[in-house]
């Protein structure tokens, strides 16, 4: 049978307070709304990341496909240009003209369908750096507000932080001193029991439980010397007697 001073009983209401207030806290850190705001910002940033490598992707590869089309192009003007030298020049046979003359011509050809390559190439590159510009921008305005929440976050659990230390405290010399059979039994039963191991009794009713004691266990319970450390017959708590229910002494 575990014994403790009333006055000991008494201020373990005030340690099991300081507990369920450390457990909110706990829950409020863990369940704060910047977190399923965050949790939202991440499945929406990984849809969007397909989508933005996709289009970072088809960019580059039109990027190299307009290069080499202005590449193509390029090689054939310069072709032309020296053909078209050698041809004004007048140094060579009216035959040698007359081929230069055709090659030049072919030249032409050749570049203005080159030259209709590059221009559809560089079309659609405009049109897929556009859209990647959206895509980005998109990304950006995730990326910002998924900063802003992660600020909150942070913001709201160094709150709840400060707030946790000033209770542990608290705690802590709430609980310096007490009978050590009782705290143990309490921390024992706090374990177990979802993290409430003491409740008052008041009204005949275990406010652990919130269920009334049936008149034998009720009457016991006030019998009982003011020193036992008495529990409640449904959940097994400490049952600490406030005034009303309080053994006469």
């Amino acid at each position: 049978m575990v014994t403790a001073p009333p006055e000991d009983q008494r201020r373990l209401l005030e340690v099991q307070g300081l507990d369920t207030r450390l457990q909110q806290l706990v829950h409020q850190r863990r369940t704060h709304p910047s977190l399923a705001t965050l949790a939202e910002f991440d499945t929406r940033i990984a849809d969007l990341h397909g989508s933005l490598v996709d289009s970072r992707t088809a960019v580059s590869d039109l990027e190299r496909e307009v290069a080499k089309a202005e590449a193509d192009v390029e090689q054939v003007r310069v072709r032309a240009a020296r053909d078209q030298q050698r041809l004004d020049s007048g140094a060579m046979s009216a035959k040698d003209s007359q081929a230069f003359v055709s090659e030049l011509e072919a030249l032409a050809k050749r570049q203005s369908v080159l030259e209709d390559v590059e221009l559809e190439a560089m079309e659609r590159l405009e049109a897929h750096q556009a859209s990647l510009a959206k895509v980005e921008e998109a990304h950006a305005e995730l990326t910002a507000g998924k900063a802003k929440a992660e600020a909150e976050r942070d913001a709201a659990w160094a709150e709840i932080d400060t707030v946790g230390r000033q209770v542990k405290a608290k705690r802590a010399s709430t609980a310096e001193g007490l009978d050590a059979g009782l705290l143990a039994l309490y921390d024992r039963l706090r374990a177990q029991l979802g993290g409430l191991g003491a409740a008052a009794l008041r009204g005949g009713r275990c406010e652990g439980c919130r269920l009334e004691l049936n008149p034998g266990d009720l009457a016991a319970v006030r019998s009982a010397p003011p020193e036992q450390v008495v529990r409640c017959e449904e959940c097994g708590r400490i049952l600490v007697r406030v005034t009303d229910d309080a053994p006469a002494s």
